[in-house]
């Protein structure tokens, strides 16, 4: 949506639509500053103090573009220039209410990509259980009043699973306590700290007192879509050791909406990935095959398939995705460069579409392709025109022969500069972006989002994996383990900041790595990687880690369809208003005591204050209902 402005009588608002490109402030007047002076002059603050109200007033300034803000200031300065408080007030709150981009379009709110408006999402309210992990290997409970429960049921209490094993907990009433059973829903907060994860915490309504953060709902950064993970083989091989009620609850934490982190996104290799358990693609002949006519399915039919419907058992509408690692040896030269013949780029379309005509036949559809990943590290060779070719004269053309209703997205890229050249030059090119929907990024891409979002919805397709040889964001490099990964709680926090970076970045949607590995978690290539979920197959006991519930805090609360809003006074902190006008605040504590917060939510001049303990090393997540 593009930056407009409504001119009417004097007092009348201006009503905005802010993107995120930043602008500089320097040599401004301080229309912020002057606003909420005189705000505080009429006793038009509430909850809020004149430097907060500034801060919020700079927050949204900044996050527009040069002449949004220009006509902002200059709206601010006509309120300012009204003698009578009530009609000062009225028009500054006019002029904040819309200042807002909505919540579609892409990241930077550009016009480009194809909205992806969810399905709606139940918020995801616990099912109950125990608050408290346990670490033995039961159920932990089965229902129970939580933390905020009203006469209605339990609060969001999650449906938990012991931190090193057990079965989730199955029980709880309606997710917002009260709800059904009469009366106003109140706040809730769910709390999680080492060896206490998951945990619904108490939450207090205060009546007056200084804000630590303040979320504005008025200044709106990029639409959200949702969360995901990848299915591998390997995944699915160390959930065969395991009961069927383990393997059940495994895909209940997953993909549920009440007693899970409700994932909306599943990625498919399409052919091996490195967590296969071995290399192979769908058409392994000695020859070309150029027709596809010995392409099979019969290899993910043994361990990727099953894992993928086991999990539409939970999520019948989860979205589906795929993406290659490698492709049949004969596509590429003696020196694994992608052959660039049209016969061989025709057939590798072919290959591609017949994969997505396969997995109908098999009840799953798959919703995008992204066409290789990682070409800049991958087995196999792309040169930037030629994949950018391969898209928009091979592989776009043929889906649309085949009437394929498919989305293909630039995607999925990892090394800097090669693929974030790639990624942008397909951004600015007209004829690709005919076929290209929305991009892919993973890793070393973060810094390219902001133009990317200019053209299309991105999405953040690979979690880091934990346990590196090599320097890498709040990573310890001592702790490297070539032997084992570290699914303990630094990693949990590592991923909690990470996550963060992301969405402050303007990504649409996230993606974990490996949603369940076994304790060992060695890729093909050798290398012990983390994942959600952890399979002891000597114990033959599934394991939640605390990186799970990082996930959890954010996708069980955050609806596809919300928007990020402007959150002062931390980086540790993220907001998000739902698309049913619930706001979820999410708060990280990277210091060594607890901490008590003030939360204030709503706008420069008036906001409710909520206070609640964040745990030390821990992270909380406030569900504020629709007021």
């Amino acid at each position: 949506m593009k930056p407009r402005a409504l001119s009417c009588a004097v007092g009348a608002a201006l009503l905005l639509a802010v993107g995120v490109n930043g602008c500089s402030s320097s040599g401004a007047t301080d229309v912020a500053g002057k606003v909420c002076q005189k705000a505080d002059s009429c006793s038009a603050l509430s909850g809020i103090n004149a430097a907060q109200c500034k801060d919020v007033i700079d927050k949204s300034l900044t996050s527009m573009s040069s002449g949004a803000r220009a006509d902002a200031e200059k709206s601010y300065s006509g309120c300012l220039a009204m003698p009578d408080c009530g009609a000062f007030s009225a028009c500054i709150s006019g002029v904040m209410q819309g200042s807002s981009n909505g919540t579609g379009g892409s990241a930077a709110g550009g016009s480009g990509g194809t909205s992806v408006p969810g399905s709606g999402g139940a918020t995801s309210s616990g099912t109950g259980g125990s608050a408290n992990p346990g670490d033995g290997g039961t159920s932990p409970g089965s229902g129970g009043s939580l933390a905020g429960g009203g006469a209605g049921g339990a609060s969001r209490g999650g449906s938990g699973g012991g931190a090193v094993g057990g079965n989730p907990g199955t029980g709880g009433g309606t997710a917002m306590g009260g709800a059904a059973g009469g009366g106003a829903a109140t706040p809730d907060l769910m709390t999680s700290a080492q060896n206490a994860y998951w945990v619904a915490g108490p939450v207090t309504k205060v009546a007056s007192g200084t804000a630590d953060l303040n979320v504005d709902k008025n200044t709106t950064y990029q639409r959200w879509d949702g969360f995901g993970g990848c299915f591998n083989e390997m995944g699915w091989d160390a959930l065969s050791v395991l009961g069927s009620d383990q393997v059940k609850s495994a895909m209940t934490l997953l993909f549920d909406a009440t007693g899970g982190a409700n994932f909306e996104y599943g990625r498919v290799p399409m052919g091996a990935s490195d967590y296969a358990m071995s290399w192979y693609t769908l058409d392994d002949t000695s020859s070309p095959d150029y027709s596809m006519a010995q392409f099979s399915l019969a290899r993910d039919e043994q361990k990727l398939i099953p894992f993928i419907k086991a999990a539409l058992q939970v999520k019948p509408d989860l979205r589906l995705w795929a993406n290659p690692w490698v492709v049949p040896s004969w596509m590429m030269d003696s020196s694994s460069n992608m052959k660039s013949d049209a016969q061989t780029l025709s057939a590798h379309a072919l290959y591609m579409a017949k994969f997505v005509e396969e997995y109908a036949k098999q009840g799953l559809t798959i919703s995008a392709v992204h066409p290789q990943n990682e070409p800049g590290y991958a087995r196999v060779h792309w040169t930037q025109s030629e994949l950018i070719t391969f898209m928009k004269t091979y592989l776009g053309p043929t889906f649309a022969q085949r009437n394929l209703n498919v989305e293909i997205w630039c995607g999925t890229m990892s090394k800097d500069p090669d693929d974030t050249n790639i990624a942008k030059a397909v951004a600015a090119d007209s004829a690709a972006l005919q076929y290209v929907k929305g991009f892919g990024v993973q890793w070393n891409l973060q810094a390219a989002v902001a133009t990317l979002a200019q053209k299309g919805p991105v999405m953040q397709t690979e979690h880091r994996c934990g346990n590196y040889n090599f320097a890498s964001p709040y990573w310890d490099q001592s702790r490297y383990n070539a032997n084992m990964p570290q699914n303990d709680h630094l990693y949990g926090e590592e991923s909690w900041q990470l996550i963060r970076d992301w969405i402050v970045s303007g990504v649409n949607s996230y993606s974990a790595w490996n949603m369940v590995l076994d304790t060992v978690g060695k890729s093909l290539d050798g290398w012990p990687q983390n994942a959600l979920l952890v399979v002891d197959r000597a114990n033959k006991k599934l394991i939640v880690t605390a990186a799970y519930y990082v996930f959890r805090h954010f996708s069980a609360y955050i609806a596809p369809g919300a928007t990020r809003v402007a959150v002062t006074g931390s980086n540790d902190a993220l907001a998000f208003k739902n698309p049913d006008g619930s706001v979820v605040v999410q708060i990280y504590n990277k210091g060594s005591s607890p901490k008590t917060m003030t939360i204030g939510i709503g706008s420069a001049l008036s906001q409710v204050l909520y206070q609640f303990a964040v745990p030390a090393h821990g992270w909380d997540t406030l569900h504020v209902p629709p007021s």
